[in-house]
């Protein structure tokens, strides 16, 4: 038995970690932001409730590098998931998105050093720092991202979800490339999809699903593609990572790339009574409502008709099976359902 660290355990990834681990017998120590917000927290109480010796929470502040010290206290592994995930408008790129990810990696790694007990660091990050743009593709050798492949062209005005991603990567390896005694393994999943524990719908994956099933696209979805990762599969990439001597390096995780307008199909075929979307809007459209969508025309240009694909090879050697994204999306649209969010 050993005892990990999950930063950002009510999260959507990070619940499902926390919860493989309690039933494979391993201690948790999960940090939330506040315990007092019993709504974001409830799932996460059913667990403890359930693993009462097993699970425990802690409040901290990715900002407040002290506040990670009770929860990393004897812990041999740290799982840092807590970043933001905002795709689109946000009120301050800077306060929303890059410093909460840039200073939160590196409080949460470099108090790291702190504790000799710690031996292995996981990092959940993203193919945002892969690409930039769907349009990179063509800039790649064989026509598939790797993961020696970096984003180099986004930046706060241009993705600044793309970018903080990039840049808190990019720390991560700074700081454990300066010290010898832990190891770092990063995890690069593509869009996140599947059941989540939690009722909460402020996850931007949870977002897209609830906008393709209750009309919002009614009208058609722009052509652009996704790589889709279920949700369960990122979170025993992160144990995988965990737990095997050998891991190293990035890990792309990426079950196969849909485009929206399939992903609505395949909806469409399970649930013929909800409004999914059946038709692709034409890309002249989105540049006429590219104000009122969110959308810039840099990104238009660069992503929408623009086909790509990853290797997921490493992530397989790790010794992850992935789930059908046709399975992931059906799953994760009942449990939508179920919990009356459509």
């Amino acid at each position: 038995m050993q005892t990990y660290l999950v930063t950002g355990a009510s999260g959507y990834i990070a619940s499902w970690i926390v919860k493989f681990l309690l039933e494979k017998g391993e201690k948790v120590h999960g940090t939330v932001r506040s315990l007092n917000n019993v709504e974001k927290i409830s799932h996460l109480l059913v667990l403890q409730k359930k693993y009462p010796d097993q699970l425990m929470l802690f409040e901290a502040d990715l900002l407040k590098k002290e506040s990670f010290k009770p929860a990393m206290k004897g812990c041999s592994v740290v799982l840092h998931t807590a970043s933001p995930f905002i795709i689109g408008k946000t009120g301050n790129v800077h306060r929303d998105l890059i410093r909460p990810a840039l200073e939160g990696t590196r409080n949460v790694l470099t108090l790291a050093n702190d504790f000799k007990e710690v031996r292995r660091v996981v990092l959940t990050s993203s193919v945002a720092a892969v690409y930039s743009d769907a349009a990179d593709l063509e800039k790649t050798s064989n026509s598939v991202f790797t993961e020696a492949d970096w984003n180099t062209l986004s930046n706060e005005k241009h993705n600044p979800y793309q970018f903080s991603k990039t840049i808190a990567e990019r720390e991560a390896w700074r700081i454990a490339g300066e010290q010898t005694r832990w190891k770092l393994t990063v995890i690069n999943p593509g869009l996140v999809l599947g059941p989540s524990l939690s009722k909460r719908t402020d996850s931007t994956s949870i977002g897209i699903m609830r906008s393709l099933t209750n009309g919002k696209f009614r009208s058609g979805v722009p052509d652009l593609y996704f790589g889709i990762v279920d949700v369960r599969d990122v979170a025993k990439a992160h144990i995988l990572a965990a737990s095997s001597e050998h891991a190293e390096g990035r890990h792309i995780c990426v079950s196969e790339t849909l485009s929206l307008i399939s992903i609505a199909k395949i909806l469409r075929d399970h649930f013929p009574d909800l409004p999914v979307p059946k038709s692709v809007l034409p890309k002249i459209f989105l540049y006429l409502a590219a104000p009122l969508i969110g959308f810039t025309w840099k990104f238009i240009r660069l992503n929408v008709g623009f086909p790509f694909r990853f290797d997921n090879q490493k992530s397989i050697q790790l010794g992850l099976e992935y789930s059908p994204a046709g399975k992931t999306i059906i799953d994760h649209a009942r449990q939508l359902h179920e919990n009356n969010l459509v």
